[in-house]
């Protein structure tokens, strides 16, 4: 083959290489259209399967509005790519909800129509900057009877939350009612009136809390049946309950209701009743032929204690507070990160708590909320009857080196409590009953009709208010003042378990955030020889200080102002070792810019050099293959 025939033979190829690429895009824009493939390690950009059953069931579109200030944060990039995030994750569930989600992204410049708009959707706004220029981040969401709810800030430490809160709030627009929680409580959360101070009582700050967000349903002990209409059943303190209540707990939680139960080994709130024997030893709490259907193991016998999170409590006028083994401070270390109830919490008080455990041949999950620490250990729950020194429960006490479950998310099947069928008591209402029932009402589940969403407590005080608020008075007005987030966490659980199933089943998303784990690790060994180095040079100087002492002590001449040579000599001695170790503090510093530098250098050069130089050398060996082809061909 001549060389005038190659030239043409390369050409046809080339003219046809690109009809080939050109035929491609048109097929895969066809063909291939609204395919996506997520190839982020973490699967930032694929949303749960919760979150696609919720956006299925939108019946009338829904308008979210993305505000986010464009021109104030074009100098804050973490801002900026956490807004494209935000702004991605939106455009996916519009996609998803094929016409019932429409996403409108708005830059609020300021002075503008659109930053009113943002205020008067309630958005927050923060100052950025040395002009402290207003920066709007957050989204609003309108439904079509004009409801409004909105996420007033998108906070960027939240991020593994973003999609729960963005599917909360589409949620809530397409669910108007709120949601009816039916409170069952054996101790005293309402106002009423104290026979034993002849005054009227307040009702607890969390139970008017909740008021303000949930439509609260008081029922009564003896209940035979839970009202269908109840979408969250919240158990306090369940006190001698009869076989009739707790076969209605049983049948509602069975037939799918949600419910958030607070049990108590020894609930001190109840310590101020007018029964002596109440005063001094508490009251004690449980649904133990529940809880063994279930498979949960909880002992009203026991109390947890734990030495790192006791608090202290005040022992008298003029007496240095005492330790309490059995009042427990939580942090944030102790509560589960990746549950939406208990992530972003940084203190919870509780007090003579129980624990919970699963049984050997349990199929239910039991997901940790609140957690002891390692340096805790249970105590009989008698030791605290009578108790006036809580000093004495430090006595001989030893950590187990466990960590107990305070308060956890129970998942999976559940088996009936009554095998047999309802209580006698039960059968006989029914048969009494003259007008007509529904199958539902008279159905008997042996086992739940879904998997069960629960939240156990296994502490009451956790909601009175001396263990997370104080109550002020200030010109004849009640102000509260949280110093927990006690009510932040029942607000969140009765939040989260009144959604529907699909949205409580998703769970937090990894971190858009990639750090730089190698540099990470440089910096902290850096740290750690440059903190070695400053205690070096503290240590001579402290040194140095208690010889000059000991020289100025010894002086004979009356304590002149005047130094003396060893005074002098011992000054520059120290002066040339501080210019020493101040010269070791910058070795370090530069050697950790050195390492940094060279790791910056090396991933530039395998980006920017090696990969080019890979695909080149791969090309030149398929063109020099081709071209030795064509040649033994010929």
């Amino acid at each position: 083959m001549t060389t005038q025939q190659q030239r043409r033979v390369g050409l046809a190829s080339l003219g046809l290489l690109g009809l080939t690429f050109v035929a491609a895009l048109i097929a895969s824009n066809t063909l291939l259209r609204g395919m996506r493939i997520d190839l982020t390690e973490n699967d930032l950009y694929t949303i749960s399967a919760g979150t696609k059953e919720l956006l299925e069931t939108i019946d009338e579109p829904i308008n979210l509005y993305f505000f986010f200030s464009d021109q104030e944060t074009a100098n804050v990039p973490f801002l900026r790519s956490y807004a494209t995030r935000v702004r991605e994750t939106l455009e996916e569930f519009a996609r998803v909800a094929e016409g019932g989600l429409i996403v409108h992204v708005i830059d609020p410049v300021p002075f503008s129509e659109d930053e009113d708009r943002a205020a008067q959707f309630g958005l927050e706004s923060i100052s950025l900057g040395a002009l402290g220029q207003s920066i709007y981040f957050g989204i609003a969401g309108t439904n079509s009877v004009g409801d409004e709810d909105t996420i007033a800030f998108l906070q960027p430490d939240k991020e593994t939350f973003l999609e729960y809160d963005i599917a909360k709030l589409i949620y809530n627009l397409a669910n108007l009612d709120k949601t009816v929680v039916g409170l069952l409580a054996g101790a005293r959360m309402n106002a009423g009136f104290d026979p034993q101070t002849q005054q009227f009582t307040e009702p607890w700050v969390i139970t008017t809390q909740t008021r303000q967000f949930f439509d609260v349903r008081e029922l009564t002990p003896g209940a035979e049946r839970i009202d269908d209409d109840i979408g969250v059943l919240w158990i306090v303190h369940p006190r001698g309950l009869d076989e009739t209540t707790l076969y209605a707990i049983d049948q509602f939680i069975l037939g799918g209701g949600r419910a958030l139960i607070f049990v108590d080994p020894f609930a001190e709130v109840e310590m101020t009743t007018t029964d002596p024997a109440m005063m001094a030893a508490g009251s004690a709490s449980d649904l133990g032929p529940l809880f063994r259907a279930w498979g949960i193991e909880y002992s009203p016998e026991v109390v947890v204690v734990d030495d790192r999170y006791a608090l202290s409590v005040n022992a008298g006028f003029g007496l240095r507070p005492i330790r309490h083994l059995g009042l427990i401070g939580l942090d944030g270390l102790a509560m589960n990160s990746e549950d939406i109830v208990t992530a972003g919490l940084d203190s919870i008080n509780i007090g003579t708590a129980g624990h919970f455990t699963l049984a050997e041949d349990s199929d239910v999950t039991l997901v940790p909320l609140l957690t002891s620490s390692t340096s805790a250990g249970t105590l009989p729950t008698i030791q605290f009857q009578f108790l006036s020194d809580p000093s004495a429960l430090l006595n001989g006490f030893a950590p187990s080196g466990e960590t107990y479950v305070l308060a956890a998310r129970l998942e999976g099947p559940l088996t009936t409590a009554f095998p047999d069928g309802p209580p006698a008591t039960v059968e006989e209402s029914e048969d009494e009953a003259t007008e007509p029932q529904d199958d539902s009402a008279t159905t008997n589940h042996l086992t739940s009709t879904d998997s069960a969403n629960i939240i156990l407590v296994g502490d009451v005080d956790i909601l009175s208010d001396r263990m997370w608020v104080q109550r002020q008075s200030f010109l004849g007005q009640q102000l509260v003042t949280a110093f927990a987030n006690n009510a932040d966490f029942v607000i969140n659980s009765l939040d989260n378990l009144s959604g529907s199933a699909a949205l409580i089943g998703i769970r937090a998303r990894a971190s858009f955030s990639r750090p730089f784990t190698r540099v990470d690790n440089l910096r902290r060994i850096a740290e750690a020889e440059f903190r070695q180095t400053e205690e070096q040079l503290q240590a001579e100087l402290a040194d140095t200080e208690q010889r000059l002492g000991e020289l100025q002590t010894a002086r004979t001449d009356g304590g002149s102002l005047f130094m003396s040579e060893e005074q002098q000599t011992e000054i520059e001695r120290f002066l040339d070792q501080q210019v020493r170790i101040r010269q070791e503090l910058r070795a370090v510093q530069r050697n950790l810019d050195l390492n940094i530098e060279r790791l910056g250098a090396m991933l530039k050069i395998i980006n920017i050099g090696l990969v080019p130089i890979l695909l080149t050398v791969v090309a030149l060996i398929f063109v020099a293959y081709r071209r030795r082809k064509l040649e033994t061909t010929t």
